[in-house]
């Protein structure tokens, strides 16, 4: 995800719990203009948060989208690093992703990472 858009997310994130909270501090009674004011700003801002998720999802490249429908992943350990042969034969369709390639800083990994369909 670009810097910009995961920016956009954060803030739209801490705008919507900033509502959240000051919906908890409200009274139902006393303030109900204002309760259903920010829950129309809540309803659009999560909106606004799923759109913009979604839109980075199919920024991603057919290989990363492929990768990351994979049913487990998880970084691979040092141990396992150091005789990646090995492990590769004993996890059928294995696939690992360094972070400093391409396709690592696209999907922004910041570990070796196993991708496999089953567990490993």
């Amino acid at each position: 995800m670009k810097e910009v858009e995961k920016n956009e997310i954060k803030r739209l994130s801490d705008r919507l719990d900033a509502i959240r909270h000051q919906q908890a501090d409200l009274s139902l009674v006393e303030a109900a203009d204002k309760y259903a004011e920010l829950e129309k700003e809540k309803t659009t801002l999560e909106a606004e948060i799923t759109r913009l998720r979604e839109q980075y999802g199919q920024k991603l490249s057919k290989e990363a989208q492929k990768l990351m429908q994979m049913p487990y992943r998880r970084a691979i350990t040092k141990k396992e690093q150091a005789d990646l042969g090995k492990l590769k034969k004993s996890v059928r369709g294995l696939v690992v992703v360094h972070p400093m390639t391409a396709l690592g800083r696209e999907m922004e990994l910041d570990a070796m990472t196993g991708f496999a369909k089953s567990e490993f």
